[in-house]
Formats: structure tokens, sequence, C-alpha cells
């Protein structure tokens, strides 16, 4: 679904990411980890074109081939079927439920002007409080409203960057069930970023440790063993 190859990014004098390389399984949930400040969030940005690259390729699949995206912009890459739920969710407090969820919608390639009737059955409580602010929803609320804007799009790709920080558990249980069923159902590939062990451990299908802007460890999610999480998890 995503091979990077090479890839450098820095800020200004900063080298952030080393000539990464990562392939992103077509229908898998791939978890990205690693202490704070590796380069997890810069990679997910890289991916989206928040932040400009240096060099290196982002070569995606999309349903008409292959594309490089490097050189292509933010809403460009959301029309190819990338959608991404930022660190902190970033929704609009003043907007209803209703109103942040079309926001999705101008990056649809198909012009659809209706939010899809999935984001309701994904996530009933949106469909519930659709006429409240985003404002008024609770922490873990206001998550499920940001991955179900980015659902809009009905993307091939979904980006997740800590999904779980700052959510009751009940919550981040179903955002893991979500997950899940979408990966089984619609044939979506996941790329998350998730400090939560056991999160990963349940509900991702590989893993990737990075340490000091690039992989040092991969593989399937069994594989993640006690040693590798003492070496590059623990604090």
């Amino acid at each position: 679904m995503l091979a990077i190859e090479k890839l450098n990014q820095f800020y200004g004098e900063s080298h952030t990411l080393w000539d990464l390389d990562l392939d992103v399984p077509e229908g898998q949930c791939t978890c990205v980890m690693g202490r704070n400040g590796v380069g997890k969030t810069t990679l997910m940005k890289a991916i989206m074109g928040e932040v400009a690259v240096k060099s290196g390729q982002l070569r995606y699949q999309s349903s008409g081939g292959e594309i490089e995206l490097t050189k292509k912009a933010v809403e460009a890459r959301s029309r190819l079927g990338i959608g991404f739920v930022p660190q902190g969710r970033q929704i609009f407090p003043l907007l209803t439920v209703e109103e942040n969820l079309r926001t999705g919608l101008a990056a649809r390639s198909d012009g659809l002007k209706k939010i899809p009737e999935r984001i309701y059955e994904l996530f009933p409580v949106l469909k519930e409080m659709k006429h409240r602010r985003g404002g008024d929803l609770s922490g873990g609320q206001q998550q499920q409203l940001a991955i179900g804007r980015a659902l809009v799009i009905e993307p091939k790709l979904l980006i997740l960057d800590e999904p779980g920080e700052g959510i009751q558990p009940n919550i981040v249980a179903q955002i893991g069930q979500v997950i899940r069923q979408l990966i089984k159902e619609d044939g979506l590939t996941v790329l998350l970023v998730e400090q939560k062990l056991p999160f990963a451990r349940k509900y991702a299908d590989r893993f990737v440790i990075m340490d000091r802007g690039r992989p040092v460890a991969k593989g399937s999610i069994s594989e993640l063993s006690n040693e590798l999480i003492k070496q590059h998890l623990t604090v």
C-alpha cells in the first residue's frame, strides 16, 4: 500500500528522519512505536505532506496505480484516499458534530456532499450528538469525531497519531474495535502511532520501532518481545 524509501527530513539544521525505509502492507494495521522525540509524528506528517522532505520516495498504491507522493499537496493526498487523524484531534470546537464531519467532504474525489451513513454506524454517539458543538464533547467523543471526519473520504489508508492519548479506556477499546472492523470489512490499511503496549498488541498486525529518526526493529506483533520493549521503549 505504501513504500517509503530513503526518506530524509529536516527541521532547520536538525535532521529528524534519516534514510528511513518502511513498508506498510495493505489490509493490515502497522503500529509505529518509540520513545518521545524519535520522529514518529514527523513521519506521519511527512506522509501526509504537512512537512516537506529533503529527499526520498513515498510510493503509494492508489486505485489508479502507483503514485509518488513527495510532490503532492496535502489536499491531493486526501483525494487519493489517505485519511489523517493528527495528535490532539484538532476538531473545530465551535462547529457542530455534523459540520465537523462535513468539512471532510471537501477532500472526496467524487464530489459527494452527504456524510456516509457508515460513519454513524461506526460511531453512534456522533449521530446522537450531531447538533452539539464539537467543543461540548468529551475528549473521547472528540477523538471519535476526528476519526469519523477522516473516514468521511472513505480512505484506503488511514493514519492515526496516538488515538488513545488522554482518553477513557472504554472509548480507546471502541476505537480499537472500529480499526479491526474496518480492516476486516472494508480492507482498510491503517498506519498507527501508539505508545500503549496493550493497545498495540491487541489491535495491530505489525510493529515498527523507531529510534533517532529511523526504524530499528520491525515484525509481526507477536514478535514484539520484552527485550525489544526494554531496549527501545522503556524510559
